[in-house]
């Protein structure tokens, strides 16, 4: 079932927002040449203990999950593009590091991720989450009242076409509330005027995911991360936004 939160709903589910996003700052500081994946996943974790909040991933357990998550992070490095299950890995100089990290405040979720480059970039990789961030928002400009869910779609899939990149239709976005996955399903690239209507009080996490030069993943040995089928890197950006009558309403902005 979809759900749609009340205004006063929405207002709850700030510092959800908030917390998140102050989260995925202080891991983005964090990574540097030299540090462990755990140590991120380490950090994570004290960061919600301290708030009192609830990881949204230590028991996860899809159907695409070998075991349940066991972590707080996601943490995709390279061409570990999504899911990526933290390990014994220190950071290498011109790593593309990829962070997801949902959790609960609250009885609310927010669910949201980032990608930098550790030590001296490539321009490949700095490009590539430049186009990655430009179909986040891209995404999010389309997710205005009485659009349908295919123009989110459709917006991030025309940024990854015209960067000449192809698209993964397997993962994408999905509606927030009380539970990290909601019921719909918002593919990173669609046809416009398709799917459910957006109405206010709908709350989804966007999150368009790009691969340098392939859409195909195979899963590690994990059971959990997802790895380009080529070797290639991939950049994930996403946020969680709730539809108003004004537009759309970023909950997780790291910029404020």
């Amino acid at each position: 079932m979809i759900e749609l939160q009340t205004p006063a709903q929405i207002e709850e589910m700030r510092p959800a927002g908030r917390f998140v996003a102050e989260v995925l700052t202080a891991l983005a500081e964090a990574a540097d040449v030299g540090v462990n994946l755990l140590e991120l996943d380490a950090l994570a974790h004290r960061m919600i203990k301290d708030r009192g909040a609830e990881s949204c991933y230590i028991d996860y357990h899809p159907s695409f999950g070998a075991s349940p998550f066991g972590k707080v992070l996601c943490t995709s490095v390279n061409d570990a593009v999504l899911h990526g299950l933290p390990h014994d890995y220190k950071l290498r100089d011109g790593d593309l590091l990829s962070v997801d990290f949902a959790c609960s405040v609250d009885g609310w979720v927010s669910d949201s991720a980032l990608s930098v480059v550790v030590g001296t970039p490539r321009q490949e990789d700095l490009d590539l989450i430049a186009t990655t961030t430009r179909a986040l928002e891209a995404g999010i400009a389309a997710a205005q009242p009485g659009n349908k869910v295919g123009d989110i779609s459709h917006a991030i899939g025309n940024v990854a076409r015209e960067a000449g990149l192809k698209v993964n239709l397997q993962f994408g976005g999905h509606s927030v509330g009380r539970t990290m996955h909601g019921d719909l399903h918002i593919s990173n690239d669609g046809r416009p005027g398709r799917g459910f209507k957006l109405q206010p009080g709908l709350v989804i996490a966007i999150e368009p995911w790009f691969m340098h030069t392939t859409d195909e993943i195979y899963t590690d040995p994990d059971g959990w991360t997802l790895r380009s089928a080529d070797g290639s890197r991939g950049a994930h950006m996403e946020h969680t936004v709730a539809i108003t009558p004004d537009g759309p309403l970023v909950l997780t902005d790291r910029s404020m």
